[in-house]
């Protein structure tokens, strides 16, 4: 299961009730901030999930309103909070100007009180823990240097307690060992293999966050049937040759590719303060239904096989 904490949905400049771009992904004890507009570090603290173990961002792209806080988050770091290593992802030309904020305008030859090691990566897999990994791949967004994500689980045969009940196998290693994938034997002499214990094939979640977009064919692909594609939608159709001619989405297009991908839910983000999000919210459900809105603070929880959970923000009063 993967967990998303919006900390900022509005697209270019904040708005009352909207912050810059920032998405926290959490995945047991991992957690992943993705992007970082200015004021993040306040909706850090407002969303009470706190800086602890937040030491890995990755960048969609360099445009201003993604990266600026990252300067007000380091400067934090060199006050009061203590990580063993900051890493930032993203492409060269996102990771050029994010080193001259970090070092030219910060750091200005200070030393940062922590490892700050900025990663190049382009189209692949960058991350690799024991049940997931994440893989970038680019994004066509207005002449930038952009990736969108994908955070998959690792599939497994899940362990079936009542059939380890019935052939009397003890809690403990014996156990572990099983789903492991490796056959044991018993104490009384019998031998027993995983497939005994050890359900039908399951693939893992599998999310998809993408940042800024001026197309959807590319991203059809790298955005097939995920559990959940997170995606800008910063205009309505009314205004389709203005979202063209800046590298934008409108609702509808959004929809389109959940459409197109086989994805199972659609979740809206990136929102002008020109558009209420009724209006957004109906234009992408003419096209794909299972589609939500965004606000800063929601929670969702993202399982395969299981309907998206939200939680809605209750620091946040309104919809725009």
């Amino acid at each position: 299961m993967f967990e998303l904490i919006f900390l900022g949905t509005s697209a270019s400049a904040p708005s009352i009730r909207r912050n810059l771009p920032a998405i926290v992904v959490k995945h047991d004890e991992h957690r992943f901030l993705v992007d970082c507009g200015e004021g993040t570090q306040r909706q850090i603290l407002q969303a009470g999930i706190g800086f602890k173990r937040l030491n890995r961002i990755l960048i969609t792209h360099g445009h201003l309103d993604h990266i600026l806080g990252l300067a007000g988050l380091l400067s934090t770091f060199m006050r009061w909070e203590t990580i063993d290593e900051l890493e930032i992802f993203g492409s060269r030309g996102a990771l050029e100007r994010i080193h001259d904020l970090l070092f030219g305008v910060v750091l200005r030859g200070a030393t940062p009180p922590m490892p700050l090691n900025l990663r190049p990566i382009s189209n692949g897999t960058f991350f690799e823990a024991e049940d997931f990994t994440i893989t970038a791949f680019p994004v066509q967004h207005r002449g930038a240097d952009s990736l969108g994500f994908r955070f998959e689980e690792k599939g497994r045969r899940p362990f079936l307690p009542e059939k380890a009940e019935a052939l009397g196998i003890p809690n403990g290693p014996l156990r572990r060992q099983l789903v492991e994938g490796q056959a044991v034997t018993l104490p009384d002499g019998r031998f027993i293999t995983p497939d005994m214990v050890l359900g039908e094939y399951r693939r893992g979640t599998h999310l998809v966050i993408v940042g800024d977009a001026g197309e959807i064919d590319s991203l059809v692909e790298p955005c097939y049937q995920a559990d959940a594609l997170v995606i800008e939608a910063t205009y309505l159709e009314e205004e389709a040759e203005m979202a063209r001619h800046f590298g934008h989405l409108t609702a509808r297009r959004a929809a389109e590719l959940a459409r197109r991908a086989e994805v199972n839910a659609l979740i809206l983000t990136h929102l002008s303060r020109r558009y209420r999000e009724k209006d957004i919210l109906h234009e992408a459900q003419t096209v794909f239904p299972n589609v939500f809105v965004a606000r800063d603070f929601d929670m969702y929880q993202i399982k395969y096989g299981e309907p998206l959970r939200r939680t809605e923000s209750r620091t946040n009063g309104g919809s725009n």
